[in-house]
């Protein structure tokens, strides 16, 4: 039954805890402001779309989802595939918002049927590459601001022409490269400033973001050197040249209903999964670092349904996708946060700091707002996995390499997908390898538990002892065919031991079938020994155990071979 969070931690809610909650809700949320507002630009929207995002989005994750500690709003992850879709003529801004509600429809039905559990079977390797590419993607859309670029458009790169900024990996390297004489210097060191104090500023505090404090710093250094020497950069207001660039309005916009039309939903189908699939991702990857570090345990259902409405809820609202945030729940944590309440004031206060400090946002300087998302870009490159990733297997090597490259140079959108099948294939290929057909003629060696003695079973004359190790399906039915065809006729009773068989499919039980038809044809009679629960329940429905005998199916060798040694007598 779904219940958020929210209930639970508002029983025996104390005035000391909604101190606390309030301080951590203060801080988070004047965190979220440069980071919502980075990030919208960043996927080639208006910044306040960002604030709309932290603050209907936020305040629904927190009230509605199943973690007590989680800060919602817009992330790096969503940027690659907002911008594509903004960036669409055919699409825009409203094909965004009808693929977020429907990604808010699928985030519920996922809840609804409990099946948050099955965001926790998407590979490790698969979930590295994949951020390791979004990363990238995202520190390459600021090289132009961190550098204080301005490319001229219309502008032919490898032999394409663009009128704007290319969405792709190799097109904005193809601009950069072409805009080279546009660098202004004032920009780079001041974006180079910021990234050294945000890496620096963790030796003083880890409380307080150093992105918080190298936008306040370098919004105060671009005012003063802007009125004591004329020294322009681009901020979020204005552009260098005095021109408009964007500004943050006082209040939320009317709620509008996006375009719903079928042929709009049918063509923003696959994104709506992907903005689904990572929003899953992330808001469940940020519970469990949150339950770790607070000792608690989440509802991972809970928290898709609570992610889903706030996914639908944004976009009527000018918002954009939203999930979980790793960084700004750890900030909330760090700071006293423990229930939703934090989160809910979190929302509260970009809220209020929108209507009244709105207009003192537009001074922040970009080449900042670029050091920031290159200091997250490299938060969420995860070296350290990579290099962990890099010394082991060479299918988890080429699962990592897969993913990252497609993420980089194709579309995230078939990343995640791709890596699956490459690790569905490697997966299975293990499962080939580690699988053995063994046969013993004369004498068994096994294990008795308890002691880790080992015993020595006399396998009489006519008694053929297999020994399947590891699962038994498609793709491993041919070494069990090939094993019984060598073993020829020269026995009279099939013992198939399956104490190391805990998986039998479709495909295993057809070849046990077509064994026990040629064991009948020549008078052999199979005796099946260490039979584990999944393969037996399989047997039952497929009535596999009444064409074998029930009364020859044992969970143990030794009465397996009592079996035999007593049907080799009959025979």
């Amino acid at each position: 039954m779904y219940k958020p969070e929210l209930i639970n931690s508002l029983k025996g809610y104390s005035g000391k805890q909604f101190a606390t909650d309030l301080i951590a809700g203060i801080i988070v949320g004047i965190v979220a402001l440069p980071l919502s507002i980075a990030f919208a630009i960043a996927s080639g929207c208006s910044p306040e779309t960002g604030l709309y995002t932290a603050i209907i989005a936020g305040f629904c994750i927190a009230a509605l989802g199943g973690t007590r500690c989680q800060i919602g709003g817009p992330t790096g992850a969503f940027t690659v595939i907002i911008y594509a879709i903004v960036n669409n003529p055919e699409l825009g801004f409203g094909g965004l918002a009808t693929a977020t509600v429907l990604a808010g429809i699928l985030l519920i039905l996922l809840g609804v049927f409990k099946l948050g559990g099955l965001v926790k079977f998407i590979p490790y390797t698969i979930v590295v590459g994949f951020t390791a590419g979004i990363a990238v993607t995202i520190a390459t859309g600021q090289i132009g601001d961190f550098f204080g670029m301005h490319p001229q458009f219309p502008m032919t790169v490898f032999g394409t022409e663009y009128t704007k900024m290319p969405g792709t990996f190799i097109g904005k390297i193809g601009v950069y490269a072409n805009s080279l004489k546009t660098i202004d210097i004032y920009s780079l060191i001041m974006a180079v400033v910021c990234l050294v104090i945000i890496f620096l500023w963790p030796k003083v505090t880890k409380k307080i973001p150093g992105s918080l404090i190298v936008i306040i710093l370098a919004t105060i250094v671009s005012l003063i050197l802007d009125k004591a020497c004329g020294l322009k950069v681009d901020t979020i207001g204005k552009f260098s040249d005095g021109s408009s660039h964007y500004s943050i309005p006082k209040s939320l916009p009317v709620p509008h209903l996006p375009d719903l039309r079928l042929n709009t939903i049918i063509t923003v189908f696959p994104t709506a999964v992907s903005i689904a699939v990572l929003a899953a991702i992330e808001s469940l990857l940020s519970a469990v670092v949150a339950d770790g570090m607070i000792g608690a345990k989440h509802d991972s259902n809970n928290e898709l349904i609570g992610q889903g409405v706030a996914n639908i809820l944004s976009p009527l609202f000018g918002g954009l996708p939203a999930t979980g945030a790793i960084a700004r729940t750890a900030t909330n944590i760090n700071n006293g946060g423990r229930t939703p309440v934090a989160g809910m004031i979190h929302a509260v206060v970009l809220l209020l700091i929108m209507i009244f400090f709105g207009k003192y946002v537009e001074y922040v300087p970009m080449p900042a707002l670029a050091a920031v998302l290159m200091s997250v870009s490299w938060n969420m490159a995860g070296i350290p996995s990579i290099r962990k990733l890099l010394k082991g297997q060479k299918s988890d090597i080429t699962v990592l390499a897969v993913t990252f490259l497609v993420t980089v140079f194709v579309d995230l959108t078939y990343a995640i997908g791709i890596g699956l099948i490459f690790s569905a294939f490697f997966f299975i290929k293990k499962m080939i390898d580690v699988s053995e057909v063994q046969e013993n003629r004369q004498t068994i060696v096994t294990g008795i538990k308890g002691d880790g003695n080992e015993e020595k079973l006399d396998v009489p004359t006519g008694v053929l002892v297999y020994e399947i190790e590891g699962p038994l399906f498609f793709a491993t039915v041919r070494k069990f065919e090939l094993a019984v065809e060598r073993a020829g006729a020269e026995f009279k009773v099939l013992v198939i031991r399956m104490r190391n068989t805990i998986y039998l499919d479709a495909g295993g039980v057809q070849a046990l079938e077509q064994c026990k038809a040629a064991c009948d044809r020549k008078g052999v009679q199979i005796v099946i020994s260490g039979i584990h629960s999944q393969p037996y329940l399989l047997f039952e429905k497929t009535g596999m155990a009444d064409k074998i005998g029930r009364e020859n199916i044992f969970d143990n060798i030794n009465e397996a071979m009592s079996r035999a040694k007593q049907l080799v007598e009959q025979k």
